[in-house]
């Protein structure tokens, strides 16, 4: 499994699109989202969808199918997972291949599932970037906290913020 994960990672290199990281860690942005350019930071919580397989095609984690994507701690991640996904952005789906010194190394997962020596890859959706942002435009926040969009107008065609002028901001 170690040979097929290693020949598996130099030809994910060879893809065109594919971005290696110094690490070793590859990242295919395979759609991009609508977002504003907003990424994660470490200390971010995040909503995804992934889908994880070895070099065999073996899925050994998956929340494809599941009605609500996961949240997660990006900081708790394992370390390819997390470098993969700081390079994406809100609304991104890409293909991670991760070298197993920055996946689970020679010990494998705790629960057996990913073998010692293993590469992984996962299709990851990053869904939503719930606190810690880096970059994007501002949001702004309504009375009860939610994000203001200029899709959620009133009846008067405005979001509710108003400029010194009296007119509507948006």
């Amino acid at each position: 499994i170690e040979k097929a994960g290693k020949s598996m990672l130099e030809t994910m290199s060879s893809t065109e699109g594919v971005t290696t990281l110094p690490s070793g860690v590859r990242v295919h942005i395979l759609e991009k989202g609508e977002s504003a350019g907003a990424r994660p930071s470490a200390a971010s919580a995040v909503k995804v969808h992934y889908h994880g397989t070895l070099p065999d095609g073996t899925i050994f984690d998956s929340t494809l199918g599941e009605e609500k994507p996961l949240t997660l701690a990006v900081g708790q991640l394992i370390p390819g997972f997390k470098e993969g996904l700081l390079q994406m952005r809100e609304g991104d789906t890409a293909m991670i291949g991760i070298p197993s010194e920055l996946a689970y190394g020679e010990e494998g997962s705790v629960d057996g599932r990913v073998p010692g020596g293993a590469a992984i890859f996962f299709k990851v959706q990053l869904m939503e970037i719930l606190s810690a942002k880096i970059g994007g435009g501002p949001t702004l926040l309504g009375a009860d906290g939610k994000e203001l969009k200029t899709s959620n107008k009133n009846s008067d065609g405005s979001v509710g913020l108003w400029g010194a002028d009296g007119k509507p901001l948006f």
